[in-house]
């Protein structure tokens, strides 16, 4: 087989890997905007008039009674943003400097504590979920933002602290070595020198660190309330309708919900794909 061939070949495959992963998405974004005889039509229509009839109703529904009424949806979708965005980015400042403090100094029982560290994301969250609801409620944690923030942050610190020491192990000592000579502190060694250097690592564990917390159901249903509650936990509310499951309603739904995630990672592409193989080839 020539180069030729192979080289054909791999494309062909390449294609086929993304048609697989990327036309389910497709055909969703694509079945929002579709009155609901056009998603049931048989064949399936490619070609079709849009309408933004399903998008409006994720935000205002008609009841029984034939009057209009909100479905909170806006609501839930800036709670899923703010307990997402927030508690990643607490977790990034705490653990990234978690990370290079464990990277950078060596101290009794450091392979022990990261172990530790680790183990905390190896407890499968059915069985934290009895204590940690007791815990809310003696706390009165119970719907509040705070308590939701610390949570999410709780889970994703292991995660960024393994992720972003990789990345720091990665850097040699010599060049922040060179910047404390020249009389920098080791914070400024940290921020200046150190931090700039795994941009791609950080791009890299916001993103997967985003995705865990965009998608968690089981602690949202338990310890979110009505002013609290996330986009997960609230799907199946604006879903039914009177003739069943609302596709086109269900398919907008999804549509707005993937797009954060989506720009976030379109805005970090240039680091990310870096940052995921960052470290597995040595020169």
């Amino acid at each position: 087989m020539n180069k030729r061939v192979r080289h054909a070949l791999r494309i062909l495959a390449i294609v086929a890997v993304t048609v697989v992963y990327v036309f389910p998405v497709f055909w969703v974004m694509m079945t929002a905007f579709k009155e609901r005889v056009d998603i049931f039509a048989m064949p399936p229509k490619l070609l079709f008039e849009p309408t933004l009839d399903n998008f409006v109703r994720v935000f205002q529904r008609t009841n029984a009674a034939g009057v209009g009424e909100t479905t909170h949806f806006g609501r839930y979708f800036l709670n899923s943003v703010f307990l997402s965005f927030g508690s990643v980015f607490i977790a990034l400042v705490i653990g990234t400097m978690g990370a290079y403090a464990v990277s950078r100094f060596h101290f009794k029982n450091r392979d022990f504590v990261m172990f530790s560290i680790l183990s905390t994301r190896m407890l499968p969250a059915v069985a934290a979920i009895i204590p940690i609801y007791l815990l809310f409620r003696k706390l009165h944690l119970m719907n509040s933002y705070v308590g939701m923030t610390a949570l999410y942050t709780a889970f994703n610190l292991p995660f960024v602290i393994w992720m972003m020491r990789s990345f720091f192990d990665e850097i040699p000592r010599e060049i922040e070595e060179a910047a404390q000579v020249d009389g920098s502190s080791r914070f400024r060694s940290f921020y200046k020198v150190a931090l700039p250097q795994v941009k791609s690592g950080i791009a890299a564990t916001v993103v997967i660190s985003l995705l865990f917390t965009w998608n968690e159901f089981l602690f949202a249903l338990m310890l979110t309330g009505q002013e609290t509650r996330t986009v997960p936990v609230a799907l199946a509310r604006t879903l039914q309708g009177e003739l069943g499951v609302d596709w086109g309603v269900l398919a907008a739904i999804e549509t707005l919900y993937v797009l954060p995630v989506l720009l976030i990672a379109l805005l970090l592409q240039k680091y990310l794909l870096r940052g995921l193989t960052f470290g597995t080839v040595r020169r």
